[in-house]
C-alpha cells in the first residue's frame, strides 16, 4: 500500500517514533546519546519546535513534540538525522543507512492523552526490562518531570503545569501517575496510532482534525460484501489495509 500522508497541525503535539534499520542499534556509547540530544535541541530551536517528553532507547527514539508551523517537525527530524547518521558513520567507521525510513507519528489529543503518552514514552525502558523504574534510566525526560532535574531540551506543557501550583506539587503528582501501569488496551491504542499515522484521541478530536485538514483521519471500516465494482474496489483496499496493519 502507498504511504499515508503525514498529518500536520500547528501547536498540536505529535508522538514521534524513529527506529533503527532492521531494529538494529543506533546508540552505542554515552557520547552517542549526548550528541543526539544536542542536535535535537539545536534542531528544535532552528525550526521552532517544542519537546515535551522523550526517551532514547538502544535502537529507537520516542518524542512528544509540537511545532509553530506546518512540517517543522519533519524538518527538525531531517536535521537531527542528517547530523547523527554522519556522526555514527564517522565514529564507528560504517556506511549506509541507520534508520529504517521516515519516522512515524500521530497527532495527540492534549486533553485526555498528553500525559498518557508521556507515561508511555518514559516507561519504555521499564517495559523493555532494562530498569525497574523510569527514574533509573538516564536517557529520558522522566527525571526532569518527576524530580526537577534540569533539562534544557524540554518545555513544560500546559497539561504538566496543571498538575500543581508549584514545582514540588507538579513533580509529586507526576510521580503518582507512574504508580500504575498503562493497561494493554491503552498501550495498543498508542502503538497503533503512531504506527499507522492516525490521531490519538477521541471522536471529537478526530472530527476537529478532519475539519481542519479536510481529509479522513480514521481507518476505513469493514462492511458487508460489495455489490458493484466501485464498492468492490473499496472493500479490496480495506482488506489490504487491515492485512498490512496486522503485520506490525
Amino acid at each position: 500500500m502507498p504511504r499515508r500522508s503525514r498529518l500536520h497541525l500547528v501547536d498540536v503535539p505529535q508522538h514521534i517514533i524513529q527506529r533503527g534499520n532492521n531494529r538494529q542499534a543506533t546508540f552505542f556509547a554515552e557520547e552517542d546519546y549526548l550528541f543526539y540530544l544536542d542536535r535535537l535541541g539545536e534542531g528544535a530551536r532552528k525550526y521552532g519546535c517544542s519537546i515535551y517528553a522523550y526517551v532514547l532507547m538502544t535502537n529507537h527514539v520516542h518524542l512528544l513534540a509540537s511545532a509553530q508551523r506546518a512540517y517543522a517537525l519533519s524538518l527538525m527530524m531531517q536535521y537531527v538525522g542528517r547530523y547523527f547518521v554522519c556522526y555514527i558513520n564517522r565514529v564507528y567507521r560504517r556506511s549506509g543507512t541507520l534508520w529504517e525510513g521516515r519516522f512515524r507519528s500521530s497527532l495527540v489529543d492534549t486533553e485526555t492523552y498528553f500525559l498518557r503518552c508521556s507515561r508511555y514514552i518514559e516507561c519504555n525502558p521499564v517495559r523493555a526490562q532494562m530498569v525497574q523504574g523510569p527514574g533509573e534510566y538516564r536517557w529520558s525526560s522522566y527525571r526532569s518531570h518527576a524530580f526537577g532535574m534540569q533539562d534544557k531540551l524540554l518545555l513544560a506543557h500546559d497539561q504538566y503545569q496543571r498538575l500543581g501550583s508549584s514545582d514540588e506539587e507538579r513533580q509529586s503528582a507526576y510521580r503518582e501517575l507512574f504508580r500504575t501501569e498503562l493497561d494493554s488496551k491503552e498501550l495498543a491504542e498508542i502503538r497503533i496510532a503512531a504506527n499507522c499515522g492516525w490521531p490519538l484521541g477521541g471522536d471529537r478530536f478526530k472530527d476537529e482534525i478532519e475539519r481542519a485538514l479536510k481529509c479522513a483521519v480514521r481507518p476505513p471500516k469493514m462492511g458487508r460484501p460489495p455489490k458493484n465494482r466501485t464498492t468492490a474496489s473499496r472493500a479490496k483496499q480495506r482488506r489490504a489495509y487491515y492485512r498490512a496493519e496486522s503485520s506490525h
